[in-house]
């Protein structure tokens, strides 16, 4: 797996200047995956994020005045969720000093969520208050810590796998022959996910985009595993 990725990594970045190895394809995968989780919950739990907190944000302020298609509550978990993910990667930062070795374990634990999530979908009624409230919690949590360990990666307009915006704006006001690849491969992932994630709610349900879900963070820690330094025995 690491050679397509290593392929598609250096076509991100022209003339040899790719310094990343496979990241940058394993967080453009990650992307796809924001966009999928995204598009099942919005659909399926009443207009909710779990990657995007601006949108929470905006339709926190929505709810405020009564409107009736955004719960206030939701949106407000979601970003204590999403926040507590991100505050848990900084603590798990101090024992795993390496930023791709955290990486592979962080993104074992957001499959293991997922996983979960899956679970609760399957044996109940994601409608209802208490399943609603624990799949927020999940898929929130989980991509809260995903966004933070990625930020520490710091690879070139793919800081960010939860929004588009600034990416969009750099795309279309900052010409770069070696950055357009990247600020346009980043949007497509993000559309391709929430289409992904869309057509499979339509179809199924949530537990198809969820389980689809499952399977590329799968896949994306069996590549990371691999760009972790290796440690020798003494």
């Amino acid at each position: 797996m690491n050679r397509p990725a290593h392929w598609f990594s250096n076509a991100l970045f022209p003339h040899g200047t790719n310094e990343h190895g496979p990241l940058p394809a394993l967080l453009v995968l990650l992307m796809v995956s924001s966009g999928l989780v995204d598009a099942i919950t919005f659909l399926g739990l009443n207009h909710v994020f779990v990657a995007n907190m601006t949108g929470n944000v905006v339709f926190a302020g929505f709810s405020v005045f009564g409107q009736p298609r955004h719960q206030l509550w939701a949106h407000l978990l979601a970003l204590a969720a999403f926040a507590a993910g991100a505050w848990s990667e900084g603590r798990v930062a101090k024992k795993i000093e390496e930023p791709r070795r955290r990486l592979f374990h962080l993104t074992v634990t957001h499959a293991v969520l997922v996983a979960a999530a899956l679970a609760v979908v399957l044996l109940t009624d994601e409608q209802r208050t208490a399943p609603t409230v624990a799949l927020i919690v999940l898929l929130g949590y989980g991509m809260g810590m995903q966004n933070a360990v990625v930020l520490r990666m710091a690879v070139p307009d793919l800081v960010n796998i939860t929004v588009v915006t600034s990416i969009v704006t750099r795309l279309v006001s900052q010409a770069s022959e070696h950055a357009w690849r990247r600020r346009a491969c980043a949007v497509t992932a993000m559309f391709a996910g929430a289409l992904l994630g869309a057509g499979l709610y339509m179809l199924t349900g949530m537990s198809a985009p969820l389980a689809a879900d499952l399977i590329l963070l799968v896949l994306i820690a069996y590549v990371a595993r691999d760009l972790m330094p290796r440690t020798h025995p003494r």
